[in-house]
């Protein structure tokens, strides 16, 4: 664990890009001597990188320090229903090499097996001299897996394996390294956070597309968990379908549900866990779902909104790019029909980290404990 003044500036780094010393203590209200002698430290550990001198100035010229791509690396984890992901992210959140198993449900023995032939060969293709900078595992899941086998078509008995199996502490002892958990959905909403580009709303409600539409809340530039991890779930959130009746969002707004119609329909669905950067789907289906799931996130939005004053609704999901973009653009107009009287509506974006957000999400979590503080520090330490 860093000290807390040297996270302070690894996260304004993070945050704001190259920084001068100068800067950094004017943001931070550290004095000009301890952020000079910590960003020495920083650098000489080799998780700062020294550009090149700004001159034109009065005084001394200064030297913006930004974060070095191969100070750190961190193994990201996604445990998904259909498919699981293992990534080695180095500082910068650039993914160095990634490993996929797909299935047709999860099971504890599947998923560490996958992770004993894959994590070797990922840590290998390091540089020699590297491979001791790799700071942890996060592992992005959904939580009480057993309890959805009648969504997923698993047989019960296999799917109870997960209460039994302390998953965590079994890939701890495999990768010898800290092991961190977090809700899939939650976790991609952190890589939002923490990698993430453009402006960063501080209140932002966020939904993921996976095999199920999954959530994460951020309040006041911090991701809120909750008491058991699963804040913002918002799957099982009561919407209105086409007839009027009330249902959960995930029957209208997941993956699943276009699969199961491409199923009906005689095309294949195994193509939307296998590349998600390109579906071949006839315009009809395609249509249909997303205008769908659209209404749905719309009256969820609505809902969180009647709850919480949010600066935005971020959308994004194991999608392309394009189709995101229609789903936000559908959302929007969706969220517009609705009486919105007495609220005031966010706005709809999209994320900016895309198809691999759980599994970035999951490597930074053992990055944000070791190197990072809360998004508001730099605002409290001022």
């Amino acid at each position: 664990m860093r000290a807390h003044n040297e996270r302070l500036v690894l996260s304004l780094v993070r945050q704001q890009g190259s920084l001068a010393k100068s800067d950094i203590a004017r943001i931070s209200g550290l004095s000009a001597q301890t952020v000079s002698v910590i960003m020495r430290s920083l650098e000489q550990d080799g998780l700062l990188l020294r550009g090149e001198p700004v001159r034109g100035r009065i005084g001394q010229p200064s030297v913006p320090m930004s974060l070095a791509p191969d100070g750190a690396y961190f193994l990201g984890l996604k445990i998904g229903r259909r498919s699981a992901d293992l990534a080695l992210v180095d500082f910068l959140g650039r993914v160095r090499g990634a490993r996929r198993k797909v299935y047709r449900y999860p099971t504890p023995g599947a998923v560490v097996a996958f992770v004993a032939e894959a994590l070797p060969a990922l840590i290998a293709s390091l540089p020699e001299g590297q491979r001791d900078r790799v700071g942890g595992l996060g592992v992005a899941m959904p939580f009480q897996l057993w309890n959805w086998v009648d969504y997923i078509g698993a047989p019960q008995a296999e799917m109870d394996a997960w209460r039994d199996r302390d998953v965590q502490a079994e890939l701890a002892a495999l990768a010898g390294m800290p092991v961190y958990l977090q809700n899939d959905a939650t976790a991609a909403c952190g890589a939002e956070l923490v990698f993430g580009t453009g402006e960063r709303p501080k209140d932002f409600l966020y939904f993921y597309f996976g095999y199920f539409i999954g959530g994460g809340l951020v309040l006041n530039g911090q991701l809120y968990t909750g008491r058991h991890g699963n804040a913002a779930g918002v799957g099982p959130m009561p919407v209105p379908g086409p007839d009027g009746r009330m249902r959960r969002l995930l029957t209208v707004a997941s993956m699943s549900v276009l699969a199961e119609a491409m199923d009906r329909a005689g095309e294949p669905s195994d193509q939307l866990w296998e590349r998600p950067d390109r579906w071949e789907i006839s315009d009809e289906i395609l249509d249909t779902w997303i205008d769908g799931a659209a209404e749905g996130l719309a009256s969820a939005t609505m809902s969180a909104a009647a709850l919480l004053e949010m600066e935005a609704v971020l959308i994004d999901g194991w999608m392309p790019l394009d189709i995101r973009a229609e789903v936000v653009q559908r959302t929007e107009a969706a969220l517009y029909r609705l009486d919105l009287s007495g609220i005031e509506p966010p706005v709809i974006r999209e994320g900016t980290v895309g198809a691999e957000a759980r599994a970035l999400g999951a490597a930074a979590i053992p990055l944000s404990q070791r190197y990072l503080i809360d998004q508001n520090a730099a605002a409290r330490e001022s």
